[in-house]
């Protein structure tokens, strides 16, 4: 594996279903040594995680990240609360952004940058209800294009 290298341990597919994504960051994790090994066997999951700055830090919660087997009493909690590791420039920039109505941090993915774990978190502003089914609605015709394309060149 290469020094830029990136293997991708966890995925927020969801997170492009609920929100529109307006831009994109990339934010180192603070983990225990037993969280890097079990991230490694790519036992993570952040359905369920969600993005707050609290105190000039960002911090990511919900970040499930399975006890590692041969941990033992080094195991931390599954679900603790973890700093995510950014500029302080960035941090402020993405603070005033939060405070404009219906903006949001979500994570996106988990993945490995050489040997350093890193977060892609997003600036995201919510979809309403009626945008969701518009965006179902897309996908169903352009799945259906493809299929008659299919059928037309058999």
């Amino acid at each position: 594996m290469g020094k830029n290298a990136t293997k991708l341990i966890a995925n927020n597919k969801k997170a492009f279903h609920d929100y529109f994504i307006e831009e994109k960051f990339e934010a180192g994790i603070c983990l225990a040594g037993t969280e890097v090994k079990s991230l490694r066997q790519g036992k993570c999951s952040i359905k369920e995680a969600y993005i707050q700055i609290k105190d000039g830090e960002i911090i990511i919660y919900g970040m499930n990240i399975s006890p590692y087997e041969k941990g033992n009493i080094f195991n931390k909690d599954p679900l603790r609360e973890r700093k995510l590791l950014m500029h302080k420039s960035e941090i402020h920039k993405l603070a005033g952004k939060i405070k404009e109505k219906g903006y949001t941090l979500v994570p996106l993915q988990v993945y490995f940058k050489g040997s350093l774990a890193k977060v892609e978190i997003a600036l995201a502003k919510g979809k309403k209800l009626y945008d969701k089914r518009q965006d179902i609605a897309k996908k169903d015709m352009k799945r259906e294009a493809q299929r008659e394309f299919k059928i037309r060149n058999l």
